[in-house]
């Protein structure tokens, strides 16, 4: 059983989105933290903590709201090449996660988002990830696809 857990404490996936818009405006858009509420569901606030804003090594901290319940996650920038890509890490009690966005041009009027996220899970959260192993990928799409929407109007 243990063997079991282990294995499902982590968990890693590649989600890919097409935004029918230029590279340029779909990073321009994603690289503003005051966009964050139009599309992450139950962001309540964003608040730099330490570092140069928006760049590699600035921390902040995002709380959530679902359901009632608060989450408080710290999102270090590990990466900051755009408009090719961007890399953190996101961490909350119970929960490592280490996410790669990359943004590929296909066409002129259209990017590629490709979101590579690996989630270490720990404690509870090791037992919930083995419940409901699709819940994590499921909510980054749900987010990838808000995103895809709140750009493609802006």
């Amino acid at each position: 059983m243990l063997i079991l857990f282990a294995y499902w404490g982590n968990m890693k996936f590649t989600i890919e989105i097409v935004i029918n818009l230029p590279v340029q405006r779909v990073t321009e858009l994603f690289d503003k933290p005051g966009n964050l509420k139009h599309w992450m569901t139950g962001l309540e606030s964003f608040e730099h903590i330490s570092g140069s804003p928006g760049e590699p090594g600035a921390k902040s901290k995002l709380v959530f709201n679902h359901s009632g319940r608060k989450l408080v996650m710290i999102e270090t920038i590990t990466e900051k090449n755009l408009p090719e890509s961007f890399a953190g890490t996101y961490e909350t009690k119970g929960m490592l996660s280490n996410n790669k966005n990359s943004f590929v041009a296909i066409a002129a009027d259209k990017t590629k988002l490709i979101s590579e996220q690996d989630f270490q899970l720990l404690g509870m959260y090791k037992l919930i990830g083995w419940l409901f192993p699709g819940l994590f990928k499921k909510q980054s799409i749900k987010f990838l696809n808000a995103f895809k929407e709140f750009a493609e109007k802006s």
